[in-house]
Protein backbone atom coordinates (compact mmCIF):
# COMPACT_ATOMS: atom_id res chain seq x y z
CA UNK A 1 0.00 0.00 0.00
CA UNK A 2 1.30 3.27 -0.59
CA UNK A 3 2.43 6.08 1.67
CA UNK A 4 -0.26 8.07 1.01
CA UNK A 5 -2.39 5.73 2.54
CA UNK A 6 -0.89 6.70 5.50
CA UNK A 7 0.14 10.01 5.65
CA UNK A 8 -2.41 13.11 5.62
CA UNK A 9 -0.97 16.20 3.84
CA UNK A 10 1.88 14.32 2.30
CA UNK A 11 3.99 16.13 -0.35
CA UNK A 12 3.45 15.83 -4.23
CA UNK A 13 4.91 12.75 -5.22
CA UNK A 14 7.06 12.63 -8.52
CA UNK A 15 4.91 12.19 -12.00
CA UNK A 16 6.40 8.80 -12.50
CA UNK A 17 5.85 7.21 -8.95
CA UNK A 18 2.24 8.95 -9.03
CA UNK A 19 1.74 6.84 -12.51
CA UNK A 20 3.22 3.78 -10.87
CA UNK A 21 1.12 4.23 -8.35
CA UNK A 22 -2.34 4.27 -10.03
CA UNK A 23 -1.20 1.41 -12.34
CA UNK A 24 -0.59 -1.00 -9.39
CA UNK A 25 -3.76 -0.65 -8.32
CA UNK A 26 -5.46 -2.74 -11.16
CA UNK A 27 -8.48 -3.81 -13.52
CA UNK A 28 -10.37 -5.58 -10.13
CA UNK A 29 -14.01 -3.68 -10.37
CA UNK A 30 -14.30 -5.56 -13.40
CA UNK A 31 -16.80 -8.44 -12.68
CA UNK A 32 -16.76 -10.56 -16.13
CA UNK A 33 -13.70 -12.82 -17.15
CA UNK A 34 -12.93 -13.74 -20.27
CA UNK A 35 -13.55 -17.03 -21.23
CA UNK A 36 -9.70 -17.80 -22.65
CA UNK A 37 -8.25 -15.75 -19.91
CA UNK A 38 -8.06 -17.88 -16.85
CA UNK A 39 -8.49 -15.91 -12.57
CA UNK A 40 -5.38 -15.59 -10.60
CA UNK A 41 -7.23 -13.85 -7.75
CA UNK A 42 -10.94 -13.83 -7.19
CA UNK A 43 -12.63 -12.27 -3.74
CA UNK A 44 -16.44 -12.66 -4.70
CA UNK A 45 -17.15 -11.61 -7.93
CA UNK A 46 -14.40 -9.32 -7.89
CA UNK A 47 -11.16 -11.00 -10.06
CA UNK A 48 -7.48 -10.24 -11.08
CA UNK A 49 -6.95 -12.32 -14.54
CA UNK A 50 -3.19 -13.68 -15.26
CA UNK A 51 -2.99 -11.40 -18.31
CA UNK A 52 -4.25 -8.59 -15.68
CA UNK A 53 -1.16 -9.76 -13.72
CA UNK A 54 1.54 -10.12 -16.44
CA UNK A 55 0.46 -6.64 -17.83
CA UNK A 56 1.06 -4.97 -14.61
CA UNK A 57 4.03 -6.62 -13.63
CA UNK A 58 5.92 -5.90 -16.68
CA UNK A 59 4.96 -2.56 -16.24
CA UNK A 60 5.94 -2.24 -12.60
CA UNK A 61 9.49 -4.00 -13.73
CA UNK A 62 10.51 -0.65 -15.14
CA UNK A 63 10.39 0.55 -11.40
CA UNK A 64 13.35 -1.33 -11.01
CA UNK A 65 17.10 -0.02 -11.07
CA UNK A 66 18.17 -2.93 -12.67
CA UNK A 67 16.84 -5.63 -15.21
CA UNK A 68 15.00 -8.84 -12.89
CA UNK A 69 16.69 -12.05 -14.74
CA UNK A 70 14.28 -14.60 -15.23
CA UNK A 71 14.11 -17.47 -12.78
CA UNK A 72 16.13 -15.23 -10.08
CA UNK A 73 15.02 -15.19 -6.13
CA UNK A 74 14.22 -10.99 -7.11
CA UNK A 75 11.96 -11.50 -10.02
CA UNK A 76 10.07 -14.04 -7.47
CA UNK A 77 9.72 -12.30 -4.64
CA UNK A 78 8.68 -9.23 -6.96
CA UNK A 79 5.64 -11.20 -8.32
CA UNK A 80 5.29 -12.27 -4.62
CA UNK A 81 4.25 -8.59 -3.86
CA UNK A 82 2.81 -8.23 -6.56
CA UNK A 83 -0.09 -10.99 -5.93
CA UNK A 84 -0.41 -9.11 -2.29
CA UNK A 85 -0.95 -5.88 -3.02
CA UNK A 86 -3.63 -7.13 -5.38
CA UNK A 87 -4.74 -9.00 -3.37
CA UNK A 88 -5.26 -6.35 -0.57
CA UNK A 89 -6.91 -4.56 -3.82
CA UNK A 90 -9.62 -6.78 -4.14
CA UNK A 91 -10.08 -7.01 -0.41
CA UNK A 92 -10.31 -3.13 0.03
CA UNK A 93 -12.93 -3.10 -2.95
CA UNK A 94 -15.15 -5.46 -1.64
CA UNK A 95 -15.24 -4.09 1.61
CA UNK A 96 -15.95 -0.67 0.22
CA UNK A 97 -19.23 -1.78 -1.57
CA UNK A 98 -20.30 -3.34 1.50
CA UNK A 99 -20.13 0.08 2.96
CA UNK A 100 -21.43 1.68 -0.37
CA UNK A 101 -18.81 4.15 -0.21
CA UNK A 102 -18.76 6.37 -3.86
CA UNK A 103 -16.29 8.08 -5.27
CA UNK A 104 -17.55 11.54 -6.94
CA UNK A 105 -16.43 13.50 -9.71
CA UNK A 106 -15.29 16.50 -8.03
CA UNK A 107 -13.57 14.41 -5.70
CA UNK A 108 -11.88 12.86 -8.93
CA UNK A 109 -11.26 16.14 -10.95
CA UNK A 110 -9.39 17.30 -7.43
CA UNK A 111 -6.97 14.78 -7.52
CA UNK A 112 -5.88 14.75 -10.92
CA UNK A 113 -5.57 18.37 -10.89
CA UNK A 114 -3.40 18.05 -7.78
CA UNK A 115 -1.08 15.51 -9.49
CA UNK A 116 -0.73 17.66 -12.32
CA UNK A 117 0.07 21.09 -10.63
CA UNK A 118 3.77 21.01 -10.47
CA UNK A 119 4.33 20.32 -14.25
CA UNK A 120 4.30 22.24 -17.15
CA UNK A 121 1.50 21.61 -19.54
CA UNK A 122 1.39 18.60 -22.06
CA UNK A 123 4.29 16.87 -20.00
CA UNK A 124 2.46 14.59 -18.61
CA UNK A 125 0.13 13.63 -21.33
CA UNK A 126 3.98 12.62 -22.73
CA UNK A 127 4.83 10.99 -19.46
CA UNK A 128 1.58 8.55 -20.14
CA UNK A 129 2.65 8.24 -24.04
CA UNK A 130 6.06 7.21 -22.80
CA UNK A 131 4.67 4.39 -20.00
CA UNK A 132 2.46 3.07 -23.17
CA UNK A 133 -0.42 4.05 -21.10
CA UNK A 134 -3.88 5.82 -22.27
CA UNK A 135 -5.26 8.24 -20.16
CA UNK A 136 -8.03 7.18 -19.90
CA UNK A 137 -7.11 3.47 -18.60
CA UNK A 138 -4.49 5.95 -16.20
CA UNK A 139 -8.20 7.62 -15.14
CA UNK A 140 -9.83 4.59 -14.35
CA UNK A 141 -7.10 3.19 -12.09
CA UNK A 142 -6.82 6.20 -10.31
CA UNK A 143 -10.69 6.42 -9.77
CA UNK A 144 -9.40 3.23 -7.93
CA UNK A 145 -6.93 4.25 -5.81
CA UNK A 146 -9.27 6.95 -5.02
CA UNK A 147 -11.42 4.45 -3.64
CA UNK A 148 -9.28 2.62 -1.43
CA UNK A 149 -8.02 5.71 0.21
CA UNK A 150 -11.53 6.51 0.75
CA UNK A 151 -12.66 3.04 2.35
CA UNK A 152 -9.13 3.35 4.65
CA UNK A 153 -9.51 6.82 5.63
CA UNK A 154 -13.33 5.83 7.08
CA UNK A 155 -12.25 2.01 8.26
CA UNK A 156 -8.29 2.72 9.83
CA UNK A 157 -7.24 6.66 10.05
CA UNK A 158 -10.10 7.89 11.65
CA UNK A 159 -9.84 5.50 14.59
CA UNK A 160 -6.38 6.37 15.28
CA UNK A 161 -6.16 7.96 18.81
CA UNK A 162 -2.97 8.92 20.52
CA UNK A 163 -3.02 8.94 24.19
CA UNK A 164 -0.25 11.18 26.34
CA UNK A 165 1.70 8.65 27.61
CA UNK A 166 1.93 7.34 24.47
CA UNK A 167 2.95 10.65 23.20
CA UNK A 168 5.40 10.36 26.44
CA UNK A 169 6.62 6.72 25.81
CA UNK A 170 7.51 7.66 22.05
CA UNK A 171 9.62 10.47 22.99
CA UNK A 172 11.16 8.64 25.81
CA UNK A 173 12.22 5.51 23.19
CA UNK A 174 13.36 8.05 20.71
CA UNK A 175 14.17 11.19 21.54
CA UNK A 176 15.11 11.59 24.92
CA UNK A 177 18.90 12.83 25.22
CA UNK A 178 18.98 12.93 21.13
CA UNK A 179 17.19 15.89 20.61
CA UNK A 180 18.68 18.70 23.59
CA UNK A 181 15.83 21.76 23.76
CA UNK A 182 16.40 24.32 25.94
CA UNK A 183 13.13 25.55 27.89
CA UNK A 184 13.65 29.03 25.89
CA UNK A 185 13.68 27.20 22.53
CA UNK A 186 9.84 26.82 21.92
CA UNK A 187 9.32 26.48 18.28
CA UNK A 188 12.21 23.75 18.24
CA UNK A 189 10.20 22.01 21.36
CA UNK A 190 6.98 22.59 19.01
CA UNK A 191 8.65 20.97 16.14
CA UNK A 192 9.35 18.08 17.87
CA UNK A 193 6.30 17.70 19.15
CA UNK A 194 4.76 17.70 15.50
CA UNK A 195 7.19 15.09 14.24
CA UNK A 196 6.45 12.46 17.47
CA UNK A 197 2.69 12.62 16.41
CA UNK A 198 3.21 12.33 12.58
CA UNK A 199 5.71 9.55 13.71
CA UNK A 200 3.42 7.98 16.05
CA UNK A 201 0.27 8.27 14.17
CA UNK A 202 1.97 6.74 10.81
CA UNK A 203 2.87 3.86 13.41
CA UNK A 204 -0.22 3.04 15.08
CA UNK A 205 -1.84 3.42 11.45
CA UNK A 206 0.23 1.22 9.72
CA UNK A 207 -0.02 -1.24 12.42
CA UNK A 208 -3.91 -0.70 12.77
CA UNK A 209 -3.89 -1.17 8.85
CA UNK A 210 -2.06 -4.81 8.68
CA UNK A 211 -4.84 -5.71 11.65
CA UNK A 212 -7.69 -4.33 9.44
CA UNK A 213 -6.66 -6.80 5.93
CA UNK A 214 -6.34 -9.58 7.93
CA UNK A 215 -9.76 -9.30 9.18
CA UNK A 216 -11.00 -8.62 5.52
CA UNK A 217 -9.10 -11.95 4.96
CA UNK A 218 -11.08 -13.64 7.16
CA UNK A 219 -14.27 -11.92 6.54
CA UNK A 220 -13.81 -12.55 2.39
CA UNK A 221 -12.77 -15.78 0.92
CA UNK A 222 -9.35 -15.32 -1.23
CA UNK A 223 -9.27 -17.59 -4.35
CA UNK A 224 -5.49 -18.08 -6.03
CA UNK A 225 -5.47 -20.05 -8.73
CA UNK A 226 -2.53 -22.36 -7.67
CA UNK A 227 -1.88 -23.79 -10.68
CA UNK A 228 -1.64 -20.50 -12.79
CA UNK A 229 0.37 -18.91 -9.72
CA UNK A 230 2.83 -22.47 -10.16
CA UNK A 231 3.31 -21.76 -13.91
CA UNK A 232 3.92 -17.85 -13.17
CA UNK A 233 6.22 -18.70 -10.61
CA UNK A 234 7.20 -22.10 -10.11
CA UNK A 235 6.67 -21.83 -6.75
Amino acid sequence: MSERLFQAGCPPVTLAAAILAVLFLFSCTDTAVNLDDEYLIRVRERVVTVSDFNKAFEFTKSAYPHNLPQDSVLLKEARVRMLNQMIEELLVLQRAAELKIVLTEPEVAQAIANIKTDYPEGVFEQMLLEYAVSYSFWEKRLKVRLMMEKVVEREVHRNITLTPEEIAKFYKENYEGKQPVSGQDAEKAQHINRLIVQRLRRQKAEEAYQLWIKNLKGKYTVDINQSQWKRLTGL
